[in-house]
């Protein structure tokens, strides 16, 4: 992570990159957290989970450190730990496959794709993969999203 903050800070031409890039792209942690819930509910047809459970469990984005301690401690040990278990495997899912989301559906896939993950561990992928101009979306990604999960989190196990 050093190593690319090096890289993008020391890069002149990343100013004017960002400045060539689409201003809706604030919007994407908005489509993370749609399409995280989204494929939530679908997941749920198979498991029949309550919807505020998974909706709780999903706002967990990959940040498994934080989010299962407040779903055990609200809505008990098992969700907890499927918790734990979701947002591991998010971010294992996004390590390993970013080369190939990247080349099927573009660079702000495994940005979505990382959730909050994408201003930290799998940053170096996605910048690997994706290229330096997109770490500052990756980092400004992970930064709201990371943001959101506390509160997302808190709001769906106070409903249950």
């Amino acid at each position: 992570m050093l190593l690319v903050g090096m890289s993008a800070g020391g890069n002149p031409e990343l100013v004017s990159s960002l400045k060539s890039m689409n201003p809706r792209i604030v919007l994407l942690p908005v489509a993370t957290v749609a399409g995280t819930y989204i494929g939530c509910v679908l997941v749920n047809i198979a498991l029949g989970y309550r919807t505020t459970d998974v909706l709780a469990i999903g706002s967990g984005f990959g940040y498994y450190s934080l989010s299962s301690v407040l779903i055990s401690g609200s809505r008990g040990a098992e969700l907890g730990t499927l918790a734990l278990i979701s947002n591991i495997i998010r971010e294992v899912f996004t390590l390993l496959f970013t080369p190939l989301l990247a080349k099927m559906a573009g660079p702000l896939a495994p940005i979505s794709a990382g959730g909050a993950t994408t201003a930290d561990t799998t940053l170096p992928v996605i910048t690997g993969c994706c290229g330096e101009r997109f770490a500052l979306v990756s980092i400004f990604h992970g930064f709201i999203v990371d943001f959101s999960v506390p509160f997302l989190v808190s709001f769906f196990c106070s409903l249950g």
